[in-house]
């Protein structure tokens, strides 16, 4: 078992631990975004930092009709 940190620009996304430590170029889903990983750092023989890069978040768009809005 192995402890790893999933990091995307200095900042920790997920703790987990893990029966396999993933590898360089493996594609990965986190916190419901897309991305891949892009290195892997052994810190000791049980914990390892992974870096990933993350696609960007896309903001859905408010309803442009005013006429859909809620009653109240």
């Amino acid at each position: 078992m192995f402890v790893v940190h999933f990091f995307e620009n200095r900042t920790e996304l997920l703790n987990q631990l893990r029966q396999q430590v993933p590898s360089v170029g493996e594609d990965f889903k986190i916190k419901g975004r897309k991305g891949k990983v892009t290195s892997v750092l052994a810190v000791d023989e049980q914990t390892y930092h992974v870096q990933l890069t993350l696609e960007s978040k896309t903001k859905q768009a408010q309803a442009a009709d005013p006429g859909k809005k809620k009653k109240r």
